[in-house]
């Protein structure tokens, strides 16, 4: 094969296309084996590998009827993220197809969805009326889904985050960090990837009324 030096105004146009692509690769979220030597510390919980953030707090929810654990919430005083991992088809969109269906749960549930462009590609702003013992209040969400290689990694927001979406980017900034070990087993497109619990790890039931959109 025979390579030529190429024009200045041709190295240019390549490299301002292939720079969106390059940038998204390079800010992850990351497939385990795929993690950039950054020196960040995860806990490992087996599909997911959460970044060790300082001021945040690490939480595992379980499913109350099953024992299972179904999230990991990361807490800080001013919000908290919740993510999940989900098989996917290879080089498929799994978040195209997830969306319009939080949207219509959401609507059903007497809420309202509303899609805008984010960092990371098309999102939900959500609110619903929540009934509180001190009266019914307006819970606010943002859903951020990422596909991967054969994975989809979903984020909802809750707080400041999800309310200003404009002053959110140190939340976002610890998306780019989680790690998703897909493993090689095969897989129903939309199944959420399972969580191991480390040993000093409490899983924690959620509070009424502050569970995220399923």
């Amino acid at each position: 094969m025979k390579f030529r030096r190429k024009s200045e105004p041709e190295a240019a146009a390549e490299a301002a296309e292939d720079e969106p692509a390059t940038s998204a690769a390079v800010e992850g979220p990351h497939d385990a084996d795929d993690l950039p030597d950054d020196g960040i510390e995860r806990v490992d919980l087996g599909s997911l590998l959460i970044p060790a953030a300082e001021g945040r707090e690490l939480r595992l929810q379980v499913d109350e009827a099953s024992g299972q654990v179904r999230s990991v919430m990361l807490a800080g005083p001013d919000g908290g993220v919740e993510i999940r991992a989900f098989a996917a088809p290879r080089n498929g969109d799994l978040w195209d197809d997830v969306r319009p269906q939080i949207a219509a749960d959401m609507a059903q549930r007497g809420g309202t969805a509303t899609e805008r462009e984010g960092r990371f590609g098309p999102e939900l702003i959500c609110e619903i009326q929540i009934k509180r013992p001190e009266g019914t209040v307006v819970q606010n969400s943002r859903i951020i889904g990422i596909n991967g290689g054969r994975w989809m990694l979903r984020a909802t927001f809750l707080g400041r985050p999800a309310r200003d979406v404009d002053s959110s980017s140190d939340w976002e900034d610890l998306l780019t960090q989680v790690g998703v070990r897909r493993g090689t087993g095969p897989m129903m497109s939309g199944e959420i990837l399972p969580i191991t619990l480390p040993e000093n790890a409490r899983p924690v039931t959620p509070p009424g009324g502050t569970r995220p959109p399923a």
